[in-house]
């Protein structure tokens, strides 16, 4: 009764809120990929030394905690609200993040990446935690869309703003600023999102929802596996632009720091406009009544397939078309984002489990991340060249779409132990407690 008086009193806008939520989201990507700035900047190489191989673990740091830490913050998030939780990890990783500009060894600003990763595990599983409550299934991918474009706007601006800040002042300078601009986000997000803490009782009802989709019925499903796998064949080609592209421009084809930022921006840029105009595309395509999982998979598997360009910039002799094919492969893997987000992580998933399974997929997502960055260092030190690092991409997308196709079907779609509900519904075998 407390929360829905509160509601009442003020209603949310939930439009807003997500919004809000993209901002969230595209601050944590300048603060995580601020770090590949860093590694493209000579002066940043020299102070610390950094081996290629050094410049990897740097790089895959924050995404070893960050994958550690999603599936407890899923469990956190299912139980004790968004607003809470999101709030307090905002707070330490902007910190954090800043903190980056004033350590001096090695050891210190992995220390810091670390907790970084941390505190960011909790943005996604938050996130699907709020649009589960708060959009159906014809507006899901438009919200996704929306969303994502956070996650992408904040390499694409990421990286020109950090070059930008190391070129007019320093790598330490820069950490430093992009750190603490971010705390800005935390006044609106105080005053427009309502305290969804529950009560005791509320906390009982999220205990019982969420015991009726254990850990077990997720991993014994093929859906959550196909989802572990699309997400770390999607994730591994984003985080190599994240963490590796500007390294690639400068050192390959021979462009400036801050022209490498440039094409990073455009590159991020176009994965976000289709990533948002692909998930617009497939809600229309389901509210005319399509198949919902057959519209999404479509997406995805096109998205896959169109990504694999970029092995033809790799073998392009021709530095213009090399990076004509870097931004286009990118874009088009747009495809996939907001279908993928939504078939594995909403549609296909029961309401009240989607926390605790976002954070499992989150982990293959920040997995991707470590692996990415840590073995593209490796295959670059062994190849001297980007094009291994390059053929490792082209194999993850041809994965990621046969994944796609052979395990994501409604059919093998996590179970409820209705035992565990109140009254589950006896069509969706949903808890009533979800609606």
């Amino acid at each position: 009764m407390e929360i829905t008086a509160r509601k009442v009193a003020r209603p949310e806008n939930r439009w807003g809120i997500l919004v809000l939520l993209a901002l969230g989201l595209m601050i944590s990507f300048v603060d995580r990929t601020s770090m590949s700035g860093a590694l493209a900047d000579r002066h940043f190489v020299h102070e610390f030394a950094l081996t290629h191989i050094e410049r990897g673990w740097l790089g895959s740091a924050m995404f070893w905690s960050y994958g550690l830490l999603q599936m407890p913050m899923g469990w956190v998030v299912d139980r004790y609200g968004v607003k809470w939780p999101y709030t307090l990890c905002f707070r330490l990783w902007c910190l954090a993040a800043a903190a980056t500009g004033v350590v001096t060894t090695l050891y210190a600003l992995i220390l810091v990446r670390l907790l970084i990763g941390v505190a960011e595990a909790v943005v996604v599983p938050a996130t699907y935690r709020y649009l589960a409550n708060n959009f159906d299934e014809a507006h899901k991918g438009t919200a996704l869309g929306i969303y994502s474009i956070g996650g992408k706007m904040g390499p694409a601006l990421g990286a020109p703003i950090a070059a930008w800040l190391i070129a007019i002042s320093s790598w330490k300078t820069m950490f430093v600023v992009t750190g603490l601009a971010g705390l800005v986000w935390l006044v609106p997000w105080q005053w427009m999102l309502n305290n969804d803490f529950p009560s005791k009782a509320e906390l009982a009802v999220a205990k019982r929802r969420a015991a009726s989709v254990p850990l077990g019925n997720l991993l014994s499903s093929p859906v959550v596996w196909g989802g572990l796998i699309t997400n770390f064949c999607y994730s591994y080609f984003v985080f190599y632009c994240m963490t590796w592209m500007p390294a690639y421009l400068v050192e390959q084809r021979g462009l400036s720091l801050r022209q490498s930022g440039l094409y990073t921006f455009f590159s991020f840029a176009g994965i976000a406009v289709v990533a948002a105009l692909a998930g617009w595309a497939a809600d229309r395509l389901i509210a005319r009544g399509h198949d919902a999982v057959v519209v999404r998979k479509s997406f995805i598997v096109a998205g896959f397939i169109s990504g694999t360009t970029v092995l033809m910039g790799a073998y392009s002799r021709s530095p213009q078309m090399a990076l004509f094919w870097n931004i286009v492969s990118l874009s088009l893997l747009g495809l996939v984002t907001a279908n993928n987000l939504a078939l594995v992580k909403l549609t296909l998933i029961p309401k009240q489990a989607v926390g605790l399974n976002t954070g499992l997929q989150q982990v293959a997502t920040s997995l991707a991340g470590g692996v990415s960055a840590s073995l593209s260092g490796w295959l670059l030190h062994i190849g001297r060249s980007y094009t291994l690092p390059i053929l490792a991409i082209f194999v993850f997308l041809i994965l990621g779409a046969t994944s796609t196709v052979v395990l994501l079907q409604r059919k093998w779609a996590p179970k409820v132990n209705e035992s565990e509900c109140e009254a589950p519904h006896p069509d969706t075998g949903q808890c009533h407690t979800d609606s």
